[in-house]
């Protein structure tokens, strides 16, 4: 017992834009408001994210990380072993020999591999915080596609909604005309086909927004009613000046892969072991035990072909990687001037289109008290009307690919929603 307690010893010691004048609001969002400066986009995102696996399961991620880097720091390469062993005659000649032995065995670092091993645990944990940062921009993409399509569908349903009131509207007054001898019965035809096409606008309208809302409500996130056309802010004001988030990614398994790569250099063997171990003995019965220690080393022969295997796969994932990289960081310059220009040429877009539904509202109030005062036939007063409510959907778009430019135009900057 008192060779262990020796033993025991000794291993102690080591996006606001409104639709216009005759288009209908959006109403606010039915749950509770977004904080002060952030929009309804930044808070469906964040609410998506919360529920996502790679969010779950970070923080265990990170915890692994934490111990990979402790564990690259220790002592020995890996945890050490106790050898217990012992002999005996009791089962054949019973003379009394005995013997007990009892060793620690301690697997050693190779030169440099623990300074490796701890650089390598460095770049892991970076990497892993990157691939997160990366994970979210995805997510973002998706958001960001699937809200501005909701949102486009959702305000075309609005616009449908209105068409069909403006022909009820137009309907009944031809009906009223009709009663009174003032117009004829192919004109009451004519506005109730008109009233008939926009119920069937309606309908399809519809389904295409509950389609859009169904898709965006697949990401996880509670969907506001029924929010205003808000874009982002433009790049410019967000002062967009940190790493793009798949270029820290990219750059992270480069890392990853380089200190593989230095890491299997240096293991061209198994790890040496260093034993220390006590017997005690005897050779008769009746004789005291005798005690001895002993100090031993184990160096294993080089790995040969198994340690080239590892290298040359340790070294085609870094050049992989560098070139991946190299490759990722074009596409995302140009991807970011592409989406610069269109935002640009949305802008103008939407300017135009203001100016032409500015000028159709004018001219639907124009023909609608000439129509009134029988100035005006019906024909005329319904290409009038659908000339503004094309209108009023060209401006509606314009704003909302504006809005969604700039939406675009910050996921290439690598900037989450805002």
């Amino acid at each position: 017992m008192r060779a262990f307690f020796q033993l025991a010893q000794l291993s102690a010691v080591l996006l606001t834009l409104s639709l216009g004048a005759s288009a209908p609001a959006r109403a606010d969002a039915a749950h509770p408001n977004p904080p002060p400066g952030r929009g309804a986009l930044a808070v469906f995102f964040e609410q998506a994210w919360a529920g996502q696996p790679a969010a779950a399961s970070f923080s265990e991620r990170t915890r692994a990380a934490t111990a990979q880097r402790e564990a690259a720091s220790t002592w020995t390469a890996a945890p050490p072993s106790i050898e217990v062993g012992g002999r005996t005659d009791r089962y054949n000649r019973d003379r009394g020999s005995r013997e007990q032995e009892l060793g620690l065995v301690l697997p050693l670092w190779l030169p440099g591999e623990r300074s490796q091993s701890q650089a390598l645990a460095e770049a892991e944990g970076e990497a892993l915080h990157a691939r997160q940062r990366s994970t979210q921009l995805n997510l973002a993409q998706f958001v960001r596609d699937a809200w501005w399509a909701w949102l486009a569908a959702a305000n075309e349903a609005d616009l449908a909604q209105a068409r069909l009131a403006a022909a009820s509207r137009l309907r009944d007054d031809v009906a009223r005309r009709f009663n009174a001898g003032d117009l004829s019965r192919a004109d009451l035809n004519q506005a109730a086909g008109a009233r008939a096409q926009a119920e069937a606008q309606v309908a399809e309208a519809g389904a295409a927004e509950q389609l859009a809302r169904y898709r965006l409500q697949a990401l996880g996130a509670p969907l506001p009613a029924s929010p205003e056309i808000v874009p982002e802010p433009e790049p410019a004001a967000a002062g967009a000046t940190a790493p793009h988030p798949r270029v820290q990614a990219l750059q992270g398994r480069a890392e990853v892969a380089r200190q593989q790569a230095a890491l299997a250099r240096v293991q061209s063997r198994s790890n040496p072991e260093l034993t220390i171990s006590t017997r005690r003995d005897r050779s008769t019965g009746g004789e005291a035990f005798d005690q001895t220690w002993a100090l031993a080393l184990r160096v294993p022969f080089g790995a040969g072909p198994r340690h080239e295997a590892r290298l040359a796969t340790a070294n085609a994932e870094a050049v992989e990687a560098e070139v991946e990289l190299q490759r990722e960081q074009a596409r995302i310059n140009a991807e970011q001037g592409a989406y610069a220009a269109w935002v640009e040429a949305a802008r103008q877009q939407a300017q135009a289109a203001s100016q032409r539904a500015e000028l159709a509202r004018e001219n639907r109030r124009f023909y609608d008290k000439s129509f009134r005062l029988g100035e005006t036939d019906l024909p005329t007063r319904l290409r009038i009307e659908s000339e503004a409510m094309e209108a009023e959907r060209a401006l509606v778009r314009a704003r909302i690919a504006q809005a969604q430019g700039i939406s675009q135009w910050r996921q290439a900057l690598g900037l989450l929603p805002e």
